[in-house]
């Protein structure tokens, strides 16, 4: 039989280069690779179903798949962080710890975005800030948003205001007329890409030395996190198109196992690939697994089960998803042993 040909789109990820690159091939299948910013692919994809296999948003899915979308998933995540540490917050908010940020006004790229999906649940559940005593403020604008791709509308109740279109969350915390954002990185450098404007609009002007992280150790918040709840929060996942996997019902076991054998090939070459400026790499990533586990980034339904029932039960208690999937409704069905 000869391989059929697929378009493949996903940002760079240590246990998915060995797919990207050719070095491990589902059977059957010739991916054609597309290497594309996580943002811009999911709303490609739920706008326009541009690619037949693509990386996607969780959050995002699942509003999609409760809505009725025939886009399905398989266990597979790329992507994990402790999203509550990419939260920053200006020095004269009033904020000394965690549980400060409650009444506040806090800026975020896309109020349905995994991340922010994640931060919200976490400063809920384990610091007692309620959603509702927040006044958010959305960055993406509604045509550029996974949230106008899959009808997303402010929960009730919520205070929700959109950041002007001239304007940023960088400029806007900086010069406190913010509290906290959520970014990626350092806010000063923010995200670059068509549908997030970060730097683009990032002020020069205003106290950078008062733009600081709402956790300052990151390890020992992580840590603590994992310690208590098992897991690191999982950030994406892959999706095949609806006509898709109606074509190949086959493809979703083989994609599954060519990602499990990618990883396997990406963590026993990891020690080799750190770069050598971080001169003590190799003891980082020692401490690492010894805190996180040898397996921190676990593929399966079984192995994610409790992760992926959070996710869950935060996005139906946040209002994103107004029918509660179960896990079995995620995935297809070849893959949800495994």
């Amino acid at each position: 039989m000869a391989k059929i040909e697929l378009s493949f789109a996903s940002s760079r990820h240590d246990g998915v280069v060995p797919l990207m690159n050719g070095t491990v091939s589902p059977e059957g299948v010739e991916l054609v690779p597309m290497r594309s910013p996580p943002s811009e692919t999911f709303w490609r994809q739920l706008k326009f179903g541009d690619f037949e296999i693509s990386e996607m948003s969780i959050s995002s899915y699942l509003m999609a798949r409760s809505q009725g979308t025939d886009l399905i998933a398989i266990p597979v995540f790329p992507s994990r962080s402790f999203f509550q540490n990419l939260l920053w917050y200006h020095a004269d908010s009033g904020i000394k710890a965690p549980g400060d940020v409650a009444g506040k006004r806090w800026g975020v790229p896309e109020y349905q975005q995994t991340a922010v999906l994640w931060a919200r649940g976490i400063l809920e559940h384990d610091f007692g800030v309620s959603q509702f005593s927040i006044d958010w403020f959305m960055e993406r604008t509604e045509a550029l948003s996974h949230a106008g791709a899959t009808g997303f509308t402010p929960p009730e109740k919520i205070r929700f205001h959109r950041v002007p279109e001239d304007d940023s969350l960088a400029s806007m915390l900086v010069n406190q007329r913010l509290d906290v954002i959520l970014a990626f990185g350092d806010p000063k450098r923010g995200d670059v890409s068509m549908i997030d404007r970060g730097a683009q609009r990032a002020s020069s002007e205003g106290d950078w030395s008062k733009v600081r992280p709402l956790f300052p150790d990151p390890i020992a918040e992580g840590t603590r996190y994992f310690r208590e709840h098992g897991f690191i929060p999982v950030n994406h996942t892959y999706a095949i198109r609806g006509d898709v996997h109606q074509r190949y019902p086959w493809l979703a076991f083989n994609l599954f196992t060519a990602f499990v054998k990618a990883k396997s090939v990406a963590m026993e070459r990891l020690a080799e690939e750190l770069p050598t400026s971080l001169v003590w790499g190799r003891e980082y990533l020692k401490r690492t697994r010894a805190a996180l586990a040898d397996d921190p980034f676990p593929y399966g339904v079984s192995a994610n089960r409790q992760m992926l029932e959070t996710i869950i039960d935060y996005s139906f208690e946040q209002g994103l998803t107004k029918k509660k999937l179960t896990v079995e409704e995620m995935f297809a069905p070849s893959t949800l042993d495994l």
